[in-house]
């Protein structure tokens, strides 16, 4: 196991991104310990999402992220198991929805609390983004 790390410190991080999706310009990181990953394995799962957000959640801002804890990662290996990978992360997030409903699946002019982001890696390759969702 890893040692226990605490992850940045309520940090709010400027994003200079493209405009062509969702606003990621100040996404507030929560700190967060863990056994597991360390905090640049963190990172990078977040940074996975936020780049991803950006291209694909036109009408939508990232308002915050945060690693979700070990205790709820470890809760979701079969995400790993069912795509051959090696390990999973969750992140949690919030964002709110502009009049547009984003791409039409959610609720305008609302706001998203808790939303579960999914990734999975093999042999301590880069984070692939597999599911999302409360």
């Amino acid at each position: 196991m890893k040692k226990a790390i605490i992850f940045l410190i309520s940090a709010t991080v400027l994003f200079s991104l493209s405009a062509c999706g969702g606003n990621v310009r100040n996404v507030n990181i929560i700190d967060v310990a863990s056994e597991i990953y360390t905090s640049d394995e963190i990172m990078s799962a977040i940074e996975t999402i936020i780049k991803e957000f950006d291209k694909d959640w036109s009408g939508c801002t990232l308002k915050e992220i945060y690693y979700a804890g070990d205790d709820i990662t470890q809760g979701y290996q079969d995400w790993a198991d069912r795509n051959d990978a090696d390990e999973v992360i969750v992140l949690l997030s919030s964002f709110d929805v502009d009049g547009s409903g984003g791409d039409g699946s959610l609720n305008s002019n609302s706001s998203y609390h808790h939303w579960n982001w999914i990734l999975v890696r093999t042999n301590s390759g880069e984070w692939q983004h597999v599911d999302h969702g409360y």
